[in-house]
Formats: C-alpha cells, sequence, structure tokens
C-alpha cells in the first residue's frame, strides 16, 4: 500500500484549484510503489499523478528532482513533466507533506520483460544519459562507493539473522570493492534504481520512465549494472536470462556509447550494485517495525545476484 497520508476530499478539491488543469473530478490512491504517497486525479482537463512525499524522502532534494525530470521531459523523453500552479510553482505542501502534480503517462510496469523490451529500456537509458548530459544539477550519490562500505558495516552485526552465510558474504564483497573500484570512469547524471517497476510500457515499446527518487551524479555505467541486475535475473534471483542482459546492452549502445573503461570496470560495477540493493533490503529487513505499511523486499534475492557475478568471473 501506498498512500501513507490521506486527503480529505475537500482539501484535495481546494489543492487542485491551485493548478490550471481543471476541477477535480475523481481521485485514487495508487497502491504501487513504497516511498511516497500517491493518487491517480481526474480532472475535467485531464489526468494526473498527485504525489505526497514522505518521511524517506529528503525534501531539500525535491527541486533537483523535479528539475532533472523537467529536463528529460524537454530533451523528448517519456518522463512524466512537474505541473506548475498558478503561480508558476511545481513543488507544494498537502496535508502537512511537499506534494506535486505530475503528468499522467500511459503503460503498464511488467515483472517478466522480454528480450525486445529489455532492448527498448537499455535504449531508454541511453537516451537518458544523452538527454541529461547538459543538466546542470548536481546531487552526491548517498549510496555510492562510500555510502555502500558504511551501510555494509552497519548491516554486518545482524547480517546472521537473516541467513547465515550473509554476514561473510558481506565482508568479502566489501573488501573486494574496496579493492577494486574505480573513480575515474565517466561521470553523469544516472536514475539509479531503474528497475521494471519504473519502466511503462506498452507491448514491447517503453512509454514512460519514472521515480526519479535516487537520482545522482554518479559513474553512468554504474546506471547499467543497476539494469542489469534488475532486469536479467528472475526475481528471486535463482535464474539469470541471457538473452536478456544481450539485449540490454545492446539496447543501450544503439543510443549511447560505453567506454573501454567502461566496459572494463562492468564486472566490478555489478557486483557494486547487488551489493547496494542487497545491502539496503537487509537495513530494511532488520529495521523495519511489525506493522509498518512498507513491505520488505527479500535481501537474499540479490545475494543471488551477487553470488551469481562471482561466479561469471
Amino acid at each position: 500500500m501506498a498512500v501513507y497520508t490521506h486527503v480529505p476530499a475537500e482539501d484535495l478539491s481546494a489543492f487542485v484549484a491551485r493548478y490550471d488543469i481543471g476541477a477535480l473530478v475523481a481521485a485514487k490512491g495508487i497502491a504501487e510503489g513504497v516511498e511516497n504517497s500517491n493518487y491517480l486525479i481526474d480532472t475535467t482537463r485531464g489526468r494526473y499523478i498527485l504525489t505526497l512525499y514522505e518521511k524517506r524522502v529528503d525534501t531539500a532534494d525535491l527541486p533537483y528532482f523535479l528539475a532533472l525530470m523537467r529536463h528529460a521531459a524537454d530533451g523528448g523523453l517519456p518522463v512524466p513533466r512537474p505541473i506548475e500552479d498558478k503561480a508558476g510553482e511545481p513543488l507544494q505542501e498537502l496535508s502537512g507533506r511537499p506534494a506535486c502534480v505530475i503528468e499522467f503517462l500511459t503503460g503498464i510496469s511488467v515483472t517478466e520483460p522480454t528480450p525486445a523490451l529489455c532492448h527498448a529500456a537499455g535504449e531508454a537509458l541511453g537516451r537518458l544519459h544523452a538527454a541529461t548530459a547538459d543538466f546542470g544539477g548536481v546531487r552526491a550519490n548517498a549510496l555510492g562507493h562510500e555510502g555502500r562500505l558504511e551501510l555494509a558495516a552497519k548491516c554486518l552485526p545482524r547480517a546472521g539473522e537473516i541467513d547465515p552465510a550473509l554476514a561473510a558474504l558481506i565482508e568479502t564483497e566489501m573488501a573486494f570493492q574496496k579493492a577494486h573500484w574505480r573513480a575515474d570512469l565517466p561521470q553523469g547524471t544516472i536514475h539509479a534504481d531503474l528497475f521494471p517497476d519504473n519502466v511503462l510500457a506498452l507491448d514491447d515499446t517503453v512509454t514512460g520512465i519514472i521515480d526519479f527518487y535516487f537520482a545522482c551524479t554518479d559513474a553512468r555505467a554504474y546506471d547499467l549494472a543497476v539494469m542489469h541486475g534488475a532486469w536479467c535475473f528472475s526475481n528471486d534471483g535463482a535464474v539469470f536470462y541471457s538473452q536478456r542482459a544481450e539485449a540490454l546492452e545492446a539496447g543501450y549502445r544503439a543510443a549511447h556509447p560505453i567506454t573501454a573503461a567502461e566496459a572494463a570496470a562492468m564486472p566490478v560495477l555489478r557486483r557494486a550494485s547487488a551489493l547496494r540493493f542487497l545491502l539496503t533490503r537487509a537495513w530494511d529487513w532488520l529495521n523495519t517495525p511489525p506493522g509498518a505499511l512498507v513491505t520488505r523486499k527479500d535481501p537474499m534475492a540479490f545475494a543471488r545476484r551477487l553470488l551469481h557475478y562471482r561466479e561469471a568471473e
């Protein structure tokens, strides 16, 4: 469930009136997502998404995210454009939460992507990197190399509560990353969380790239490594689909080059990405209180990906 903040109908109607998007006709909470509260709203002029940002999103980062989305949309990408109110402001407050209205995009998120959709999604990422090359915003990756090592140290003491072998796996990977991480790879604006549920599609055509709330400035190739782990395995991480992986990289290369240094670093980047999602899932698994609305995700699904990457080398 992803409606943590419930908005009274009269407040919602008054909020919509701040915009030049028509009068509110209907509103419905959206179940997808775990970070924010989302509503699908219909007005006399069209359909939009209303997002209320919950405590896991730093309010200070919101201008960066919204500016990035606008920049990408202006560049012709299928990214929902933030809607400005009548005073020209995209960021508002509603029910005590920062809030914004964005364009509604058609499409669905698939759980088992075809190689053709992997190709289209890889190409969409390449187009995103190309379109944001001149984006002026900068945001550090809180879950970059140093952030991952810090989070690993925090997870280690209780990792055995998840799986008896998990602490050893994390410790070994920490040592590997310290020895092999490359800080000299080409940098740029990256999505950093482009999982299948953050891509909208119709058949094998990408119609939307959404959820930019982990976007940051980091190695471009790391973004492709994140997609590799997210798109090319079964959900439990037990099965690797090589055809998806080949299609994903081919799609990216069709829209954006991969340097020799990036290609050489890809095994390390993939392991780093698997570690990142293993650790964030482990942290949530260990620290989400009983009865919380957030559904915990299995950390071992990314432990299996990490083991695959290690064995592949």
